[in-house]
């Protein structure tokens, strides 16, 4: 199991919201490249980037500090946030970024979804962000009517790999993700999965540990210290 520690980016400061809500901005870092520095020191194998202005609006104000903690860390970097275009993808390959995170494409642009997966096989992931199962887009702003589940099947079957899945009723509430819906995925899927949203106690780390899940995406447990990154790794290994 990889734990990948957040780091979400606004305005080119480390931030974290509660449920995507713009408006519940909390700000951890001015510098999300010390940050970065700092994770790897801990240990950490990957980490896990989003560009919140770029999911919200598309723009790419944040571009220079992806680019600067792709140059400073050892280690690979994913990134998501607004990723809607082939040139978007192009440029963050290019910034030396491990892995690509699309959303919003894998419901509004399937084509394009599957040329990229064609081109850059497992660079390419895909967040599912859902609501009482129904897939979120634009930022969360959007819940569609397609089945969460369904289209995780979808996606495995044009030869996306790996997922990131976010129950957004649990991500920055603490109170533990939605365990339910990962047995389910590792059940009916092959896809790996990564776990993000509302993991906060050792409990979940063993739980999902136990499930043979292949990743968990943490921030805001980690801000607040509900969680501790050594204790956590010590727990998986």
């Amino acid at each position: 199991m990889i734990i990948f520690p957040a780091i979400d980016m606004k305005d080119n400061k480390c931030v974290r919201l509660t449920q995507g809500d713009f408006e519940k901005v909390k700000v951890y870092s001015d510098n999300p490249v010390d940050m970065a520095v700092e994770w790897e020191k801990k240990g950490a194998e990957f980490l896990h980037l989003v560009d919140l202005d770029g999911a919200k609006s598309e723009v790419f104000i944040n571009k220079k500090t992806i680019e600067e903690i792709v140059d400073t860390v050892n280690i690979p970097v994913q990134v998501g946030g607004g990723i809607r275009s082939e040139e978007r993808v192009e440029e963050l390959l290019s910034l030396g970024v491990n892995r690509v995170i699309v959303g919003t494409m894998a419901i509004e642009n399937k084509e394009l979804l599957k040329k990229l997966v064609s081109k850059y096989k497992e660079r390419i992931l895909v967040s599912i962000d859902a609501k009482d199962g129904k897939v979120a887009t634009r930022g969360w702003k959007v819940i569609s009517n397609v089945d969460s589940l369904e289209l995780c099947k979808e996606l495995e079957a044009i030869g996306i790999k790996t997922i990131v899945y976010t129950d957004i009723a649990k991500d920055g509430m603490l109170e533990g993700p939605n365990f339910q819906i990962y047995q389910t995925l590792i059940k009916e899927t092959g896809l790996n999965i990564i776990a993000s949203g509302g993991i906060s106690s050792m409990d979940d780390i063993k739980q999902l540990y136990s499930m043979n899940i292949y990743g968990g995406i943490i921030g805001k447990a980690f801000y607040d210290n509900k969680l501790d990154f050594g204790e956590v790794i010590k727990c998986i290994k």
